[in-house]
């Protein structure tokens, strides 16, 4: 199969918006890498989530650079090595947002219960819904493939969506708790703010990479059948 110029005319302020965004993730962390902390990342979040009742859930160091993440099968914080054992501004920021997740999860945050139904679905139509319109596009007898590709992806869109209010909902669960404990002065609050805001633009650029995606195949699935 060829590759199609017009896809990267498509998607390419997406790609730029991802560009722009990682870069500033990199500066900003940088930045409040340098700027110290009174506690670690891991005793951050075990301070926030013990505030909110939250003592059955766990905190693991994992490998991997800033690869945190909050697993609600197996109520566990997963922090990376830099995030865990540093006492930085970056880092109590970093771990803060994950508990702030945790928090969602306390409370069954209709957009976090909304994503985790829609990940199998997202997963699938990510790795198969160009695969399936292309082969319809291309194949006469199984045109109707076209739409089942498009039906896939736009479960890619909705999960992504849905992880804007999710993303953004945790970072400011996590600057009011570092506020209201007492884990941050003013300063470190200031960084910990560009951080996580840094990060929450990276979540833009992959929403609209998927809605630019979506955008481009119900072009060309209207330019197919104009020619028919």
């Amino acid at each position: 199969m060829m590759f199609d110029p017009m896809y990267l005319v498509f998607v390419a302020p997406a790609m730029l918006l991802a560009f722009i965004a990682q870069a500033m993730v990199s500066s900003r962390y940088a930045a409040a890498s340098r700027v110290p902390a009174s506690m670690t990342g891991a005793q951050a979040a075990r301070r926030i989530l013990d505030s909110a009742g939250l003592y059955n859930v766990g905190i693991e160091q994992t490998d991997g650079h800033l690869s945190d993440h909050y697993d609600p099968s197996k109520k566990v914080l997963r922090l990376s090595p830099e995030v865990y054992g540093n006492a930085s501004a970056a880092s109590v920021g970093i771990a803060a947002h994950e508990a702030g997740h945790a928090m969602q999860d306390a409370v069954h945050y209709t957009p976090l219960v909304m994503q985790g139904f829609t990940v199998p679905l997202a997963s699938f139509g990510s790795n198969t819904a160009f695969i399936l319109f292309f082969i319809g596009l291309f194949v006469q007898a199984l045109s109707f493939l076209t739409l089942v590709g498009i039906a896939f992806f736009c479960f890619v869109v909705f999960f992504q969506i849905v992880t804007l209010p999710v993303e953004f909902n945790a970072s400011s669960r996590a600057r009011q708790q570092l506020a209201a404990l007492g884990i941050v002065s003013n300063e470190q609050a200031y960084h910990v703010k560009k951080v996580l805001n840094a990060a929450a633009l990276s979540y833009v650029a992959g929403t609209l990479m998927a809605l630019l995606q979506l955008l481009y195949l119900l072009s060309r699935l209207a330019a197919s059948q104009s020619r028919d």
